[in-house]
């Protein structure tokens, strides 16, 4: 089966300075915050971008939408390369990607109905029909009256205004839909309602999510397949379930160690991640995490770990696994 979504060997290069302070100072005049990462996304399926701030999933998220340029690497969607794209032809591309941003509030204007902001895809892309029709269409789909058109952003509670968020991003039907921390900022129990939302449509509707978070309940609650970053890689991967019973990097050992349980009568032991991340600016020549890590081997300093592949796709980079 062909993937929906193919990202291919990507690096997003951020400029940090001039090439003359760089020279004057031993610093790098750019930094990778995206180094090389590749995976794929088939039809229908919930993947999810893990990892600590500063890991590199959200710029990595822009990138695949084409909000931030690539520096290497390609990114396929449907079969046909996006990336690199002039602008009149990326434009074409955009409608079949939606995106549900992390702050609900200043993603819709203060100035624009909800009607108008649901409706805003539909004008940019010059659709025609009955917006109306549509919009009504929507709210309905996302669980709330269509009275709600007429109200504003000010007017509506935080799950509201997620739930205004997800219609938007549905309104062209895209074939992907990129959710940047989808439940943050909500209470818990609001979080599950996201939560079934987003699942109730990926069966309805058969649509095809990237979830980027740092809350591994959410990842435990929605995802099929999950991707562990840390400093801009891919560390682990594989399907959710596996991960989770048997993580095979300490880093996704530790993140795991400090979610909740939700088994009241089962005991995990905290493992601690001493430190910081690490600077981008001094990447070291090997492993990028025995800074950090309680299991570190001296060969990890000097060596980068190759990537092991074990059943059903779980991959990981680790020197010494759990």
């Amino acid at each position: 089966m062909t993937p929906l979504l193919e990202v291919l060997d990507v690096v997003i290069r951020f400029p940090v300075g001039s090439r003359l302070s760089a020279a004057l100072s031993g610093t790098p005049a750019s930094v990778d915050a995206v180094a090389g990462v590749s995976f794929s996304l088939n039809a229908g399926e919930t993947y999810a971008l893990v990892g600590e701030s500063g890991s590199g999933k959200t710029t990595l998220a822009r990138g695949i939408a084409g909000l931030t340029p690539l520096s290497a690497g390609s990114v396929v969607l449907g079969g046909e390369k996006i990336s690199g794209l002039p602008e009149r032809q990326l434009r074409r591309f955009r409608r079949d990607v939606g995106m549900i941003f992390q702050d609900p509030v200043g993603s819709l204007s203060p100035r624009l109905s909800i009607r108008s902001n649901i409706a805003e895809p539909f004008r940019v892309h010059g659709e025609g029909g009955d917006i109306d029709l549509n919009v009504a269409q929507l709210l309905d789909e996302v669980g709330l009256p269509s009275a709600f058109g007429s109200r504003y952003p000010h007017q509506l509670s935080g799950g509201q205004l997620r739930r205004v968020g997800v219609a938007r991003a549905l309104a062209l039907r895209p074939k992907l839909v990129i959710a940047d921390e989808p439940t943050a900022g909500l209470d818990v129990s609001v979080q599950g309602e996201v939560l079934n939302l987003l699942n109730e449509l990926q069966s309805a509707l058969g649509i095809t999510f990237l979830i980027i978070t740092h809350n591994l309940n959410v990842v435990r609650h929605i995802a099929d397949r999950l991707a562990v970053m840390y400093l801009g890689r891919i560390v682990e991967e594989g399907p959710t379930a596996a991960i989770f019973s048997r993580p095979r990097h300490r880093y996704t050992q530790a993140l795991l160690s400090a979610n909740p349980e939700p088994d009241p009568d089962a005991r995990r032991d905290r493992i601690e991640i001493v430190g910081d991340v690490p600077s981008l600016f001094h990447r070291a020549p090997g492993c990028e995490f025995p800074p950090r890590c309680p299991a570190a081997l001296d060969v990890g300093r000097v060596d980068r770990p190759a990537v092991t592949i074990g059943g059903a796709g779980h991959s990981f980079t680790c020197h010494n696994p759990p």
